[in-house]
């Protein structure tokens, strides 16, 4: 049996059931500022680096508007944070995705009962009747995109027909990990709340709490040091096989343009047939490296064809992971399409 098999499963929780943030103690306060203030913003677009909290923060944010309907009520002027009683009946509601003052628009899975690649305009067209009908609960009605990126076209136009014309007392909270390439229509509506990485104390304490494992566990430091600021990555590399997959892929993106057919081989093995969290980990060293290239590009002033053509290449990128997560695609012509486009894109 391989070391991949023997590994255990993490079970982490989902962002509805996080009670707990970790980091980000500003954006925090600029929400509950603004919605103590009596005129909150009606959309925010919460961005920044996958798996450091968006989602928990965008959670967050919706449990206390739901519970606290009133935002010039005393005990929520008073309130320090955003932070709801796991027990509070609205926190249950939330958590068990059963609260009919709450919207989420996500990923689902198709009637083959695989993951679809994106949020479709059906789905996307429930936020209509979902804010146009007879409220299912006094106060707020909120809508949470988890993410913005995975909207198709039509679904994006749906979405932005609602925003434009947002209801009373409505509030949108638009998760993204790229906001650079949301449609700009939609960035216009919204107010932006960049999130930062988190400290790697954050993240041992965040990734300790999300999978129930001790915080002092030496396998846990060593993943948070790799994770740079994401509790979603952490929880990958814990696998250690992960870690060690991330490193050889880091080694072959060092290469580029130049390509090393038996490496890629080697690498297109060791993601397995099916392995989700090798695939997670391998798309997100891909990511993280086309994402710094981008950022030493643009401060170094290279020309905009080149940005342009590497940009469009890390989107194939992401469109072709999607693609093989949701049809269970073979990973090794993945490795090498990646690997492809990029020494392309880097000539």
């Amino acid at each position: 049996m391989s070391a991949r098999q023997t590994e255990p499963q993490i079970a982490v929780q989902h962002p509805r059931e996080t009670a707990c943030l970790f980091g980000h103690r500003e954006a925090e306060m600029a929400l509950l500022n603004a919605y103590r203030s009596g005129r909150i913003p009606h959309a925010w677009l919460i961005g920044g680096a996958q798996g450091i909290g968006k989602a928990t923060l965008a959670y967050r944010t919706a449990r206390f508007v739901l519970t606290h309907r009133n935002p010039l009520a005393t005990d929520v002027q008073r309130a320090e944070t955003l932070e709801v009683d796991p027990a509070d009946s609205v926190a249950r509601h939330v958590a068990a995705g059963a609260h009919g003052g709450l919207l989420t628009l996500e990923r689902t899975v198709n009637d083959k009962g695989a993951m679809r690649t994106v949020i479709t305009v059906d789905e996307t067209r429930e936020t209509i009747s979902f804010f146009g009908s007879t409220a299912a609960v006094d106060g707020w009605r909120v809508c949470i995109v988890d993410t913005v990126d995975e909207l198709n076209p039509n679904a994006a136009n749906a979405l932005l027909k609602v925003l434009e014309e947002p209801p009373q007392r409505s509030l949108f909270l638009l998760v993204s990990h790229a906001p650079a390439r949301v449609l700009p229509t939609i960035l216009s509506r919204c107010r932006k709340l960049m999130l930062r990485p988190l400290a790697t104390d954050d993240v041992i304490r965040a990734a300790a709490q999300a999978a129930s494992i001790a915080i002092d566990d030496p396998a846990l430091a060593e993943a948070a040091e790799a994770a740079e600021g994401s509790i979603a990555r952490a929880l990958t590399l814990l696998g250690g096989d992960a870690l060690k997959l991330q490193q050889r892929t880091a080694v072959l993106l060092a290469m580029l343009p130049r390509l090393d057919a038996r490496e890629l081989h080697a690498l297109g093995d060791s993601l397995g047939g099916s392995d989700r969290v090798a695939l997670t980990a391998f798309i997100d060293s891909v990511d993280r490296w086309v994402s710094e290239r981008l950022r030493a590009d643009v401060n170094a002033n290279a020309n905009l064809p080149r940005l342009a053509r590497l940009a469009e290449v890390w989107e194939k990128i992401n469109r072709a992971a999607r693609d093989a997560e949701a049809y269970n695609l073979e990973r090794k012509p993945l490795v090498f399409s990646v690997f492809g486009l990029l020494a392309e894109a880097t000539q």
